[in-house]
Order: structure tokens, then sequence, then C-alpha cells
């Protein structure tokens, strides 16, 4: 298992993540490492690139449009 040192950080923000961590009666560390495996755990733009192609190959019969033009339309009317 790897160590990691965190400098710098906010001490308000230090005493947010105490305060979670008592809430979910975990140590520090403990609600550390959930929340770093939570976040390590959701995927990056790729994924959700690769989710967002596989739905549209569910509907090949459909047009499938960019979301910035259906944005850009509807900030014209």
């Amino acid at each position: 298992m790897a160590s990691l040192t965190i400098r710098n950080l906010d001490n308000e923000v230090v005493e947010r993540l105490k305060a979670r961590a008592a809430a979910n009666r975990r140590s520090l560390e403990a609600e550390l490492r959930e929340v770093l495996t939570s976040v390590a755990r959701q995927g990056n733009a790729f994924d959700l690139r690769v989710l967002a192609e596989r739905i549209a190959a569910m509907t090949p019969d459909r047009q499938q449009t960019d979301s910035a033009v259906l944005l850009r339309r509807d900030r014209r009317r």
C-alpha cells in the first residue's frame, strides 16, 4: 500500500474533513481513504465519452445531436 503526504491544506478544509469523519464514525485517515477511493472510482471524462457512445449505439436509427448545438439553439430563443 502507498502512503501520501498532503502539504499546505487549509485549516478550514481539515476541520470540515474531521467533522465529516466524526459524522461517519471514522478516523480522519479512514475518511480520507474513503473519499479518495470514491473519487478515483468515479472515472473521468474519457469514461463518460465511452458511456455516451455506448448509449448512442443503442438507438442507431435516431439522429444524435451534439449537446453544444442544442444549447446554442436554446440560447437563441
